[in-house]
């Protein structure tokens, strides 16, 4: 039987049902339907307004429904029009008129908001869990390269040598911010709506907070209107997750572009390189193509349930039943995404003898600059002597290294024999030693300082 249709003398068009019911994506939150409906029976029954013997049959019931979606055995019905239906005519089926008391007091409304929380609280860990073992790749990577160096880019021109580490460990930073960010989603999720009814609350005594704190909730919400159509929590999920993406994304750009050989730094593991049907001399770096393709549909998801959203008057509409499908599916890529690019982390061949071989002295320019700052110039005259410095030796086409010292001098009496102390990149880098710096033992530094985040987040 279905939920509503009392006042109606039709039933729905073939069509219309098509267009309306949702089993067919909501059905994954057939458990925590079940949850929230075992909770729900005993707080009617702590209420007063079934009997403890009804609660119990209730109760038992929604474990047989729960065995029977666990072993595949569950009958669903074309008449079932949402997973909410289904479970509940099954129940009936199970235990009699009794399972129809069930619903006292409670809508949709305030049932697929509880349903749809619970699932989310889950799969936020879920995700957290592989962006962690990301982390851990990450570290583990960048301890072996603390000295490893290779060219450093911006606007992917050659700009400052950096050390491998610095640069793996600049993504762990991302992902830190990424996993905070869920974090916060999670706690904004952990909001009981159950007891808001359809939107003006229930007129049932029903322990709201015991309720909450039985279904794993940190809290409930204080206000029923808003409780029954708040999707911040789908929004900011998204967005947190469309974030994690694009850095990952970020990531997938510079391997593809490092793996080409025409850079050659990095080599991917066969397992995660393909092929080509056509030319058999290709490696190509597909898994991280499509880390950074995935994206658009993490970005366009978030999209699509803000601009669903915007346009809504208060409380609850049909609208909200497009909340659910953009989040599975955001989850479900990201699930799918996550394990591969740890994967790709953990076997990644970093050739540091080529990245080294890529180190041009162009990239010592702010070195030489500073240089002359030390004695006594200011910046902006240095920056100007050395672009001179940088003239020449593109004219002459030769290594600023090349440049005689009489020649420098003309350029400034600064420059004098110690100045081919500058051309040493090794040293270059370890000038670079302020906390967050490049420097091997800034580095180590920083390792120690995401070693000590993650231990934390994962006792919290």
């Amino acid at each position: 039987m279905a939920l509503w249709g009392g006042r109606f003398q039709d039933a729905p068009d073939d069509a219309m049902r098509a267009l309306n019911d949702s089993l067919r994506f909501d059905v994954r939150m057939a458990l925590y339907d079940i949850k929230g409906s075992k909770a729900y029976a005993e707080a009617l029954a702590k209420a007063g307004v079934i009997s403890e013997e009804d609660a119990g049959r209730i109760r038992g019931g929604l474990h047989l429904v729960r065995k029977e979606i666990e072993n595949n055995q569950f009958d669903f019905q074309a008449s079932d029009e949402d997973i909410h239906t289904a479970v509940e005519r099954r129940l009936i089926e199970l235990v009699g008129a009794v399972g129809g008391k069930l619903h006292t007091g409670r809508s949709r409304n305030d049932q697929v908001a509880t349903d749809f929380r619970l699932w989310t609280m889950d799969a936020i860990q879920t995700i957290d869990k592989l962006l962690h073992n990301i982390q851990l790749a990450l570290i583990s990577q960048a301890e072996e390269h603390t000295e490893s160096l290779l060219p450093g880019y911006t606007h992917l021109q050659p700009a400052q040598p950096i050390t491998v580490a610095h640069w793996l460990m600049s993504f762990f930073w991302m992902l830190s911010r990424d996993r905070e960010r869920l974090q916060q989603a999670y706690e904004r999720t952990a909001i009981s709506p159950l007891g808001s009814g359809a939107l003006a609350g229930t007129p049932f005594p029903v322990d709201r907070a015991w309720l909450a704190k039985e279904l794993g909730f940190n809290s409930h919400s204080q206000n029923s209107l808003d409780a029954v159509s708040d999707r911040d929590f789908v929004a900011e999920t998204l967005f947190a997750l469309a974030l994690a993406g694009t850095h990952l994304s970020r990531f997938a750009e510079d391997v593809i572009i490092y793996s080409n050989p025409l850079f050659g730094f990095i080599t991917l593991d066969d397992r995660y390189s393909t092929g080509s049907s056509l030319m058999p001399q290709k490696r190509n770096a597909d898994p991280m193509e499509l880390t950074r393709g995935k994206v658009g549909r993490l970005v366009g998801h978030l999209t699509g349930i803000l601009t669903t959203l915007k346009g809504l008057p208060s409380t609850y509409n049909k609208d909200l039943q497009e909340d659910k499908e953009s989040l599975f599916d955001a989850i479900d890529t990201m699930n799918m995404l996550l394990p591969v690019v740890a994967a790709i982390i953990q076997t990644l061949k970093l050739n540091t003898d080529k990245m080294r071989a890529a180190l041009a002295e162009e990239l010592l320019a702010t070195d030489l600059a500073d240089y002359l700052v030390k004695k006594g110039m200011p910046f902006r005259e240095a920056h100007h002597a050395v672009g001179q410095v940088v003239r020449i030796a593109s004219e002459r086409n030769c290594n600023m290294s090349d440049i005689p010292v009489k020649d420098l001098q003309t350029i400034s009496v600064l420059f004098s024999d110690d100045v081919n102390e500058v051309f040493n990149f090794d040293l270059a880098v370890e000038r670079k030693n302020a906390p967050g710096g490049t420097a091997p033992q800034a580095v180590k530094q920083q390792i120690q300082a995401a070693k000590d985040l993650i231990a934390v987040n994962n006792d919290d």
